[in-house]
């Protein structure tokens, strides 16, 4: 078959990571298939790069992987996602390379991209979550979007050959919000990158503050809770003043929000913002940290935990379908909705005996174990094969 995967959202995060893996690990397994890859100009090195020099190369077959990386091709699709050109402009480059199949990793579908398809719906967080107080639309017209995406992620679902989703809880969200049979829906993990499976991290390296603190890890949109975990915290801090919370992420509309909060709380000391960092800082932080939390009212997967748990790392987590799907016994819940709630579970992870947070962890590492981007590489050819009846 010749395949199309749409690779535009390969420098972003969440996305851009599942996309990253799903290439790279396709390159090392895939023997028979062939592949297009539609990128932004910007990104066409570093696909190249990948292509050529994948982190499966480790444990893929030598022989077989130069055979392999001949049948990728990359194509320049230099259109944002979410824009009128996506809708009107992308099919005619798509229906150029003659596919047979053609995969979105992501809701934006263009709706008149009338040949086979599969998409992958990550969540469905924006029925839920709007995030329109960042948008520098007027009112009206974010509205108007809001309705266009809707009719977008229905109408891809529809028309899809097949629907990936990476948790039973998502599933379930499609199954009741899009009203797509599950039998058309199939579910594959994601996994843990090989760089966030290094625990060789010494804390002078990485200027890792020597004084105890929790990690979050990720945006801070409306649905990630972390004004509610600010609160929380401040709660904690009367009785272990000395903690930190450190906030890993992107610096954008949500986080300057969050800072000017935690500014007029007077908790700057308290409360760290790193910005972006690398996927190697990014593991010592958790190795060292006392645990990852993550608050939030909504998750598709729940990324951060399953690499917190690679790294040993307790895991406090909202007591929400996806992430007790994906931890089972291997975290802490509390209710996302309640300060005092967080804060006692933050309080109870301090005062954890060594031996009890040992068997935590070590049930959270039996779950992960059965989270690999390669085993979500080999289910995705499954469907691709299946999508078409080869």
């Amino acid at each position: 078959m010749t395949i199309g995967i749409d690779c535009r959202l390969w420098n972003e995060t969440g996305v851009g990571r599942y996309i990253r893996n799903l290439v790279e690990n396709l390159v090392v397994f895939d023997q028979r298939n062939v592949y297009i890859l539609f990128c932004l100009h910007k990104d066409q090195e570093n696909l190249k790069s990948r292509i050529s020099h994948p982190k499966g190369t480790s444990f893929g077959e030598a022989a077989n992987l130069k055979r392999n990386k001949e049948n990728f091709k990359i194509v320049i699709a230099d259109i944002r996602w979410h824009s009128i050109e996506e809708q009107l402009l992308l099919p005619e480059i798509l229906k150029k390379e003659n596919l047979d199949l053609m995969h979105f990793p992501y809701f934006s579908v263009p709706i008149l991209y009338n040949k086979p398809f599969v998409v992958t719906i990550h969540d469905l967080i924006i029925d839920h979550y709007p995030t329109g107080e960042a948008t520098t639309l007027p009112p009206l017209v974010y509205q108007a979007k809001r309705l266009g995406y809707r009719y977008i992620i229905q109408t891809a679902a529809k028309k899809a050959r097949k629907v990936i989703t990476v948790s039973h809880a998502t599933e379930e969200e499609i199954i009741d919000h899009l009203h797509i049979p599950k039998e058309k829906i199939v579910v594959t993990y994601e996994g843990i990158d090989s760089k966030m499976t290094n625990s060789q991290f010494p804390i002078t390296k990485y200027q890792i503050p020597d004084t105890r603190y929790f990690l979050h890890v990720g945006n801070v949109y409306p649905h990630k809770n972390s004004n509610r975990l600010i609160d929380a915290f401040a709660l904690l801090l009367k009785t272990h003043p000395d903690i930190q919370l450190i906030f890993v992420g992107k610096d954008d509309y949500f986080f300057q929000k969050l800072k000017k909060k935690v500014n007029t709380l007077g908790l700057e000391k308290s409360i760290i913002f790193t910005g972006l960092i690398s996927d190697e800082e990014l593991a010592a932080y958790c190795h060292h940290a006392e645990a990852v939390i993550i608050p939030s009212l909504m998750e598709g997967f729940g990324l951060p935990a399953v690499e917190a748990i690679a790294q040993n790392c307790l895991v406090l987590a909202s007591a929400i379908p996806s992430l007790k799907e994906i931890c089972e016994d291997g975290a802490l819940y509390f209710d996302p909705m309640k300060e005092s709630d967080i804060a006692k579970c933050m309080e109870k992870a301090l005062q954890l005996p060594i031996a009890k947070k040992k068997e935590i962890i070590a049930n959270g590492r039996k779950k992960i174990a059965d989270y690999s981007w390669e085993k979500m590489a080999k289910e995705t050819i499954s469907i691709y094969e299946s999508s078409i009846g080869v």
